[in-house]
């Protein structure tokens, strides 16, 4: 008598079978309604609910996460800000070199 046991099978037989009925969704894009836009970042996000996140995301949820993104926008935007005056204002003192914390925060947001 053969005992009863669950068949193995290869992951990669698993996922190729699955992967292949799904069907790639278009991102849904929302754009930054800020009037300052500093390296290509915007300074406040529109927390006006799109037609198309109807079913997959809630309209509170979405709103309130968009609102804490306006924060650390409003934050973060404001220190570049500060940073990029100072450094052009000392930009001819030290030959440009004033203008690397700006960079550097640049990168960290990113």
């Amino acid at each position: 008598m053969m005992p009863d046991f669950d068949a193995i099978e290869a992951y990669d037989e698993v996922e190729m079978g699955y992967a292949a009925d799904v069907i790639p969704v278009d991102p849904i894009l929302i754009r930054g309604n800020g009037n300052i836009t500093i390296f290509g970042l915007s300074s406040r996000f529109d927390n006006t609910f799109p037609t198309r996140l109807v079913g997959k995301v809630a309209p509170e949820e979405f709103s309130s996460t968009v609102c804490r993104i306006n924060r650390v926008l409003q934050k973060s935007v404001a220190v570049n800000v500060r940073w990029l005056l100072f450094g052009c204002m000392c930009c001819c003192c030290t030959l440009s070199c004033s203008l690397w914390p700006v960079v550097c925060l640049n990168r960290k947001v990113n």
